[in-house]
């Protein structure tokens, strides 16, 4: 026990002396080697001088720091330029708990294309030869379709393809799975089965068959793998069902239980995806699972391209490891979501561009005070950053954050309910981001006390009617969260049928809206029926419903006050504190007439829209309204640069010092800061980034 004891001190005085002989600086190449001690970046001959090959050898190094030296200095490992592939996520864990003192840093420069890989580079492509599948495919593409054995090159596992299977990726870009139509849906012509749902009023069959309109999947009789993706019911729920059989005499496609959850619906819209016949442009690929081969029509020669498949579930992976923090990569091929945190402190993730995953980018839970800045994410298939943390017992804040990132065309897989920013639990943060082009939400948030500011959202909501760009709901008790200084526009639903800027759902209350910009976002604000929300000092331009409120739970949502309202109200702790000195309104709002929706303050608001007031009157009467401006002139500055075709800037919407608003006691809002900045965080600058014209209505 002695020897063992002298030989861990004697190791911890030879590792001090190592470190401090180079600093605190560690190195990793592709041209590296294990072998080395990475205590340099070039390698110098006849020596073991070099740069480590894998982070791996890095990380293990540092962690020998870390247990034996006890010396309390930052660590850098530098990571040189180049695509390291993963054979396995790259992961931290309890070994890696540092302090503030000697928090490791992975650092990559920003921009440098330093690409960590969750996927498996795919070679030996050929033409399809094979006198069956050419007739399979179409006429057009049957000359320049190619295929690969996968199970040839390892690949077996295949996955599911309605989220988290295997997915194919060429020069940086994820390719579409074949698809029919090549753009946009076609809808269910008639359903063929007893309309047995029935939802106030909205009618449809629990049972998934219907009549198709045309000829076309004719084409898909010998597919074995086909399946349709589709807003069965309501336009804000979406699945994937695989399709059982198809009746062409009849015109009837019947897909395989479980049945969608709320049903199906005369009118809705669908499209099929994984079929050989569909194959019909450059870019799309068709997986045959049972024999495991890919097929693919390249955008491009094939010869110097980069082709990969996603094969890990994730690339980096923190499990209660502390005070680490990623610079500067480019992180992709993932199944799952790409970063994983769970636990531990201080982790961070910084300047990072996070793409092509089958789920979400960032996923950070219960490690107080970790987040994501600078980052771009896109080509994701789910959530961009998904934040969980603080106590909701206690309100005790998380303090986890996502400040500065560009998170735009998410939730490629995962259409609905997958927003950019997932913010949960208490005392989280989302700032100074720029959200857009997503077929659903820009944040959606539960729990109390969240800040959502300086953010810039548009084109979100696209594929969708019924939603929020940010949005939450049913919960007396969600409380505390302020919404303030964001610039929301271009927000208009699927088909121009019109969403929702802040949505209020289902009795929600308590929240701060104040000091935003709304611009073309047809329902700006909307309170379902909750209390004890403010709407002040908001701008609201050509928004042509900008504010609804109605009374809904003392009518048609009356039955949830006595369930999911009361139910969710007994499991927080309201009656003590810190509850009852921060909400004292839940001490009696089960006496205070619970279905009402009192107490919401309309204040200091500009109406800059026609028929802007869409409050019922059954609610208006329990609400306290002051000091807007309606229907006037605001006086803009510069109004010749507030357009409806570009992303018109926040600051074009500054108000002249003759603005009749200012006598109401409107606030000048801080338009110059809405957005992200270029603070030195950021994965790239400058940032584009269009608005997304407004779909048009399937014919």
């Amino acid at each position: 026990m002695f020897r063992f004891t002298g030989f861990r001190l004697l190791l911890g005085v030879l590792l001090a002396v190592s470190f401090h002989a180079g600093a605190a600086d560690l190195y990793v190449s592709p041209g590296g080697n294990d072998a080395w001690n990475g205590r340099v970046p070039e390698n110098i001959p006849g020596t073991s001088e070099g740069p480590f090959a894998t982070l791996a050898a890095a990380r293990d190094l540092a962690r020998s720091f870390l247990q034996h030296t006890g010396i309390l200095e930052p660590i850098t490992i530098h990571v040189a330029p180049g695509d390291y592939l993963l054979t396995e996520p790259f992961a931290l864990g309890e070994q890696d708990q540092f302090s503030e003192q000697d928090h490791v840093s992975y650092l990559a420069e920003p921009g440098s294309k330093t690409r960590l890989i969750a996927g498996k580079l795919l070679t030996g492509f050929t033409p399809v030869n094979d006198a069956a599948e050419r007739e399979r495919l179409d006429p057009a593409a049957r000359d320049h379709v190619v295929t690969v054995d996968l199970k040839a090159q390892g690949i077996t596992d295949y996955g599911e393809l309605k989220g988290g299977g295997l997915e194919l990726f060429f020069n940086g870009v994820p390719m579409q799975i074949s698809r029919w139509p090549n753009e946009g849906f076609v809808r269910i012509v008639e359903l063929v089965t007893p309309e047995d749902v029935d939802i106030r009023g909205t009618k449809g069959s629990s049972k998934g068959r219907w009549r198709y309109e045309g000829d076309r999947p004719s084409r898909w009789l010998n597919e074995h793998d086909a399946w349709l993706f589709g807003y069965w019911f309501w336009d804000w729920s979406a699945s994937y069902e695989k399709i059982k059989s198809i009746d062409t005499a009849q015109q009837q496609i019947e897909v395989e239980e479980p049945y969608h959850g709320y049903g199906y619906r005369k009118g809705q819209w669908y499209l099929a995806l994984n079929l050989l016949p569909e194959i019909d442009r450059p870019g799309e690929w068709y997986l045959d699972r049972s024999a495991g081969k890919l097929y693919f029509w390249p955008p491009a020669a094939l010869d110097g391209a980069e082709v990969f498949v996603s094969i890990l579930k994730h690339a980096i992976t923190l499990d209660n490891a502390a005070h680490v923090t990623f610079k500067g990569f480019t992180l992709e091929g993932a199944r799952d979501t790409v970063a994983r945190i769970t636990g531990g402190t201080q982790n961070h993730i910084v300047a990072c561009t996070i793409r092509n995953s089958g789920n979400g980018a960032i996923s950070i839970s219960e490690s107080p005070e970790s987040g994501a800045a600078g980052c771009d994410i896109y080509n994701v298939g789910g959530t961009g950053i998904s934040l969980s943390g603080g106590d909701r017992a206690t309100l005790t804040p998380g303090k986890l954050y996502a400040v500065n990132n560009h998170i735009h065309d998410y939730a490629r897989w995962y259409r609905m309910y997958n927003p950019g920013i997932s913010l949960q639990g208490v005392g989280n943060r989302a700032a100074h981001n720029l959200i857009d082009n997503a077929p659903h939400m820009a944040i959606q948030f539960g729990g109390n006390d969240h800040l959502m500011e300086f953010n810039e959202i548009h084109s979100v909501c696209y594929e969708s009617n019924d939603a929020g760009a940010i949005y939450t709901g049913r919960d007396w008790t969600m409380r505390g969260t302020i919404i303030r200084n964001n610039y929301f526009h271009h927000i208009t639903g699927f088909e121009g049928k019109g969403c929702v800027g802040v949505y209020l759902d289902d009795m929600h209350c308590g929240i701060e809206i104040t000091h935003n910009l709304f611009h073309k976002v047809h329902y700006a604000a909307f309170i379902g029926g909750g209390r004890d929300n403010t709407y002040a000092n908001n701008l609201f331009l050509d928004c042509p419903r900008a504010l609804h409120i109605d009374n809904r739970a003392m009518n048609w949502a009356a039955d949830h006050i006595p369930t999911t309202m009361t139910e969710r109200l007994n499991a927080m702790p309201f009656r003590e504190s810190p509850w009852k000195e921060r909400y004292p309104q839940l001490l009696t709002i089960l006496e205070d007439e619970p279905a009402t929706p009192k107490g919401n303050v309309i204040a200091r608001n500009l109406f800059a829209s026609e028929n802007w007031n869409d409050a019922w009157e059954g609610s208006r009467k329990y609400d306290t309204w002051e000091n807007n401006l309606e229907n006037l002139d605001p006086h803009f500055a510069t109004p010749e640069r507030i357009t409806d075709t570009i992303a018109t800037r926040a600051t074009d919407f500054a108000l002249k010092a003759d603005s009749p608003a200012w006598a109401l006691g409107f606030e000048a809002l801080p338009l110059e800061q809405m957005g992200l900045v270029n603070d030195g965080t950021r994965a790239s600058w400058p940032v584009t980034h269009e608005v997304r014209p407004v779909s048009k209505p399937i014919e």
